[in-house]
């Protein structure tokens, strides 16, 4: 098995040593640390989010993947810097204003990441102007909204409304997600998309920004 086959299959597996073992016999090799990303980890975590789809994995077999990927990430990352090799595009993620709940967030930012997206993550109970910030000063083309509760999901509406007030909705995708969210209720607020799960959020950032 190759280096590339090695850190594919340790992702899909969850063999953190593994990785990183494979990773750095990669670059020792002389292999590039883009073609390291793009056609190991980044096709690794697609099928992690395949799997993920067809309940096949669960968030358990998610982590532990995703656990394996960073760490592989984490060697990678000197090189591709130093390569200049930037990430496909920046997502801000945050849960809104008022509620606390991470985990589903925290799911959607690995999986995103795994796409090859360098992620902002705003942490919980986020406000609107944080969000704004976020895309003003940090440059996020994307922006994710979660809410666990239906009290807190006002404040995906009072984000979009910050954002078109502040002159940037133009520039930047808004998606929405989480237990009581809806696709109907983002085509109500204004929102360009929905994504009911972690794997289908990257692949709905990925779609918004026209990134294969």
């Amino acid at each position: 098995m190759n280096y590339k086959e090695t850190i594919f299959q340790g992702i899909l597996e969850g063999d953190m040593p593994g990785v990183q073992d494979a990773t750095r016999g990669a670059l020792e090799s002389g292999m590039a640390a883009g073609e390291i990303l793009n056609e190991a980890m980044i096709p690794a975590m697609d099928e992690v989010g395949r799997l993920f789809e067809e309940n096949e994995y669960y968030v358990p077999e998610l982590l532990i993947a995703a656990r394996a990927m960073k760490a592989g990430l984490e060697i990678l990352r000197p090189e591709l810097v130093a390569t200049g090799i930037e990430p496909k595009g920046k997502v801000a993620l945050g849960t809104v204003k008022g509620d606390l709940h991470d985990i589903g967030k925290n799911l959607v930012g690995i999986m995103i990441e795994g796409a090859g997206f360098e992620i902002i993550d705003l942490g919980v109970d986020v406000s609107p102007d944080q969000f704004v910030q976020a895309v003003a000063e940090q440059g996020a083309q994307v922006v994710g909204l979660s809410a666990l509760l239906t009290t807190t999901m006002p404040s995906m509406q009072r984000t979009i409304d910050a954002l078109q007030e502040a002159g940037l909705r133009d520039q930047v995708k808004v998606i929405i997600g989480g237990a009581p969210v809806t696709q109907k209720y983002a085509d109500e607020i204004g929102a360009d998309g929905y994504s009911r799960d972690a794997a289908s959020a990257a692949k709905l950032v990925k779609q918004l920004l026209g990134v294969e």
